[in-house]
């Protein structure tokens, strides 16, 4: 199997792959077309269906498709020209091949975000950390497969769970720079930030924005998600539970970036450069992965806005 990670200009290719998206659009001659993204494990790439031929059979999103076509370049990105599409037949690919996976083991991840849980010395925190992380087979389940995103940072299977680890390993490493920084508070809220995403998103092959996810966003998700466990903890301190939840709503730092309120806390700032940093960071590692042996500027990042190029070698 060629996979779409290693595919590269000029390359003739017969290959089945996971039609995530179908769109139907029209040149600015009138002439209809189909766009496409295709995926695999290794990442996805944009397909383009020009000639809506006899070649080309009825399909529709997620279906599995033998595709035949020429690797092109477009924007300096890999683009993949159809000529000919059939859906695939039962047999004859693996779904596990088209399923994205974090490159670390989850299992372990989770064992170390455990080690977090169980770190908090505030016992109401601990407990409403452990309501979810321990106690809940269900989210358990769903938070370790679930992905951080659609398409921008950590849109992979175990991306939700590495993303909140690395966020909780840097909300660590502040607390011993910075000592106004309460430590509890600062790592619950890291633990808890992106919580609202396994509603927002459905789970993988589809990993696209639910209903709830369109109309609410994982921020508010996640808080009324708190709030319903906060209540069923007798004696949850009201100022902490006000405090965590600020964290949370403000975890994104700006209101066009979707926060709905802007950090008043130490703690709230801190969560939101811990969180901006990993999520652009990733953002760079996956564009770069895309893009390997290519040493010029790869074009504008909506995310990071800026036209980006990897550094030179030293």
């Amino acid at each position: 199997m060629k996979y779409i990670a290693a595919l590269r200009e000029g390359e003739r290719i017969s290959e089945i792959y996971l039609c995530k998206m179908k769109q139907v659009a029209k040149t600015k001659m009138g002439k209809t077309y189909y766009s496409l993204v295709l995926q695999d494990k290794s990442g996805t790439v944009d397909g383009k269906i020009w000639e809506l031929s006899s070649g080309i059979d009825n399909f529709e999103t997620l279906d599995y498709v033998k595709i035949d076509g020429d690797v092109t370049s477009f924007q300096n990105s890999p683009q993949v020209n159809i000529r000919r599409l059939r859906v695939a037949s039962e047999g004859e690919y693996n779904p596990a091949d088209y399923l994205p996976v974090s490159e670390k083991d989850i299992d372990q991840m989770y064992a170390e975000l455990l080690g977090f849980v169980k770190g908090l010395k505030n016992k109401e925190l601990r407990t409403l950390a452990e309501r979810f992380f321990v106690e809940d087979g269900e989210f358990v389940k769903v938070f370790k497969g679930h992905s951080a995103a659609k398409t921008v940072h950590h849109g992979f299977v175990g991306g939700l769970l590495e993303h909140t680890l690395s966020v909780a390993k840097l909300c660590d490493f502040y607390c011993g720079r910075y000592p106004i920084l309460k430590k509890d508070l600062l790592i619950g809220a890291a633990l808890f930030h992106d919580i609202g995403k396994t509603r927002e998103l459905s789970d993988f092959p589809e990993n696209d924005y639910t209903d709830e996810g369109q109309l609410l966003g994982h921020i508010v998700i996640g808080t009324l998600m708190l709030e319903e466990q906060i209540r069923t903890i007798p004696g949850f301190p009201p100022k902490l539970a006000s405090e965590l939840k600020h964290c949370i709503l403000a975890h994104h730092g700006e209101y066009e970036y979707g926060s709905p309120k802007k950090p008043a806390l130490a703690e709230a700032l801190a969560l939101n450069f811990a969180d901006n940093l990993d999520a652009k960071m990733q953002t760079l590692k996956e564009l770069f992965a895309g893009n390997s042996g290519n040493a010029g500027w790869l074009g504008f990042n909506r995310l990071l806005d800026s036209n980006v190029r990897m550094t030179s070698e030293l």
